[in-house]
């Protein structure tokens, strides 16, 4: 039983009591950070909507290409290795043209010296090499993360051994606990490498801050590679016991995506709360990438991430994207990534617009790497992930 579907009826419940709320608590017209906004709140059920149902079918056409276990899987494999080659071969010919085409040192070139078929074999070994690229990082990325996924599952690992922890209410505490510490980690890296961070985006989309957002999540999952939840049936946990979890970790995550519940003095000491998670969502400098805890703030605590709430949150990413299309809030990350990927002219920095932090993708956008980009002219060359975010479950 999935605990976030059978809440359903709660999610409506409350985000139509928190509507009410707001509107009689509203002294003036001034626009507030939680209000409802009919297409920004269409768009976050949509989401909602696309996570449960998009893993069913992205899970059916992944697994007959998935290394080692579907039967395509060599091909996929086979497939991103020759367009890596190719791209490698195309860097190669294109750079020999371009040397090849440059004049002797002190020598001054005549115009129109450079014969045309020189340039014309250069932009066609660039235009193989773009192309070579995005197939190899797609194919590579699709291998690596439906792999990892398919030999990391709880059921796979947990029939490796014989140890059984039952599923008392001590195992599903346990489970809880941790999940809840692998949770934190997941989420620090989707802020921290731009791939992740391609996933978890979605959720800090919105420019509000309400129950809504909560249902905003992601539907990409499937091309991301992390901590195992599956980990923790080598402890002895069920995977029925873990799923248990999850659903536990995703209900109390719902609740603290609001404006209307202060701070709850203590608790904050202990728990992740709805103060400490607009930390999260903010785009304020000092919010960037904090507060990354799910049920439990200790381990923001413990391995340096949190930040109190102390000035007024403005919600979003750095550079808003300005949408309410469900497709491009789920992909927007992903084309720029490609994009960046085709104009890239090494695999160095094909890789790092991949795997390095998004800070450092806006920062080569500003010298002149890369696809043109939206937060280019905003974000710091070290800024943390580039917005305010949370992503896999919640966030």
């Amino acid at each position: 039983m999935d605990l976030t579907v059978v809440a359903i009826p709660y999610y409506f419940g409350t985000m139509g009591a928190e509507y009410a709320y707001l509107q009689r608590s509203r002294d003036d017209a001034a626009p507030r950070g939680g209000d409802y906004e009919r297409k920004d709140t269409l768009a976050s059920l949509a989401m909602g909507v696309g996570s449960l149902l998009a893993p069913l079918s992205i899970k059916k056409l992944a697994e007959p290409v998935t290394p080692g276990k579907g039967r395509y899987g060599k091909v996929l494999v086979a497939g991103a290795l020759g367009a890596a080659a190719v791209a490698t071969v195309a860097d190669v010919l294109a750079r020999r043209e371009e040397a090849d085409g440059l004049p002797e040192a002190g020598a001054v070139p005549a115009a129109g010296e450079q014969a045309p078929n020189r340039r014309a074999k250069r932009s066609l070994a660039r235009r193989v090499a773009s192309s070579a690229a995005v197939g190899a990082v797609t194919g590579g990325v699709l291998a690596a993360s439906t792999a990892w996924a398919s030999k990391t599952a709880a059921g796979r690992l947990f029939a490796k051994h014989d140890r059984d922890l039952g599923d008392g209410p001590l195992a599903v505490l346990g489970a809880t606990l941790g999940w809840d510490f692998i949770y934190y980690w997941n989420h620090r890296f989707m802020h921290e490498t731009r791939w992740l961070w391609a996933i978890h985006v979605v959720h800090h989309s919105s420019e509000h801050y309400n129950l809504s957002t909560a249902l905003r999540q992601p539907v990409l999952d499937v091309v991301g590679m992390f901590v195992p939840y599956g980990a923790l049936s080598l402890l002895g946990f069920r995977p029925e016991t873990i799923e248990t979890a999850r659903g536990i970790n995703l209900l109390y995550q719902y609740w603290i995506h609001t404006e209307t519940i202060p701070k709850l003095g203590p608790v904050e000491e202990v728990f992740n709360t709805a103060s400490h998670h607009r930390v999260h969502h903010g785009s304020n400098r000092q919010y960037l990438d904090r507060n990354h805890g799910s049920i439990l703030i200790v381990w923001d605590r413990l391995f340096g991430t949190f930040e109190r709430e102390d000035e007024p949150v403005v919600y979003g990413l750095t550079k808003n994207i300005d949408t309410y299309d469900p497709l491009r809030i789920a992909t927007h990350e992903h084309v720029d990534i490609l994009r960046d990927v085709a104009a890239s002219t090494t695999w160095r920095d094909r890789l790092s617009f991949v795997f390095r932090g998004p800070g450092w993708a806006y920062e080569r956008h500003r010298q002149g790497a890369g696809a043109p980009h939206p937060l280019a002219e905003e974000a710091a060359p070290d800024a943390p992930t580039g917005a305010a975010v949370e992503a896999t479950p919640v966030g």
